[in-house]
């Protein structure tokens, strides 16, 4: 009978070890959530231009838009003026809606797809230029596309037109109309609509990549899939 019992004792054992193995294992992977959401901060570029920040669930993002002229390492991103370079360029660039740097001071600058994909990096030390994924996280966060644009919206019109009633800024994301400078070099849509890039361009033609849009005359944000030498706005996302 002794015998017997030892023989049933050791597969119990066993298979409490694989289970405690298992439960460590799976407490180890596990991810944390926090909560960030209305948390106030600022970060600086390599230029020195300082920008507010705000978490919004479980990232933190940059309230403004990105306006600067170099690199991480310091290099410069080329300002490009001319229509047909414009048009041309297989390299990154940014430019002013319209080449007036006194929009830009206010919305911003415009980059091309490949200003914001360089792998030297055009993000302040320690943030990065969001995913189309992480863009939705912060559209799913704020209860989706067809909603999420006025939570988005900075309120008021300052910078938007006088259809942005919708406008609640609830987030404090403060996002602007900065328009777009399209592919052939001319520029649309100050004050009325909002473009910014993803670096995402997953199942896309090769000459496109994936933005979002925000509208002076709607609730919602859409997802848009534009030419690459097209010029967005750009927002930053903390690591």
């Amino acid at each position: 009978m002794i015998k017997k019992r030892k023989k049933l004792i050791t597969p119990v054992i066993v298979l409490g070890i694989i289970f405690l193995m298992s439960s460590c294992k799976k407490d180890s992977n596990s991810v944390t959530y926090i909560d960030h959401t209305g948390e106030k901060g600022t970060v600086s570029d390599i230029d020195g231009n300082v920008y507010a920040t705000i978490g919004i669930g479980s990232q933190i993002w940059m309230a403004e838009n990105l306006k600067v002229t170099h690199y991480r390492d310091g290099s410069i991103i080329p300002e490009v003026q001319d229509n047909n370079l414009w048009d041309n360029l297989t390299s990154g660039a940014f430019c002013s809606y319209n080449n007036d740097a006194g929009i830009s001071a206010g919305y911003g600058l415009l980059y091309n797809w490949s200003a914001i994909t360089n792998n030297i990096g055009i993000s302040p030390d320690g943030w990065h230029i969001p995913t189309k994924d992480e863009w939705d996280t912060l559209i799913n966060k704020l209860g989706g596309k067809s909603v999420a644009g006025s939570l988005l919206k900075e309120s008021g019109n300052a910078h938007w037109t006088s259809f942005n009633s919708d406008a609640t800024n609830e987030s404090g994301f403060s996002a602007l109309p900065g328009g777009w400078r399209i592919n052939m070099g001319s520029s649309f849509f100050i004050n009325e609509r909002g473009f910014w890039w993803t670096k995402s361009d997953d199942f896309l033609p090769g000459s496109f990549a994936y933005s979002y849009c925000i509208y002076n005359d709607s609730t919602k944000i859409a997802s848009l899939a534009t030419i690459q030498n097209f010029g967005l706005s750009v927002r930053c996302v903390k690591n």
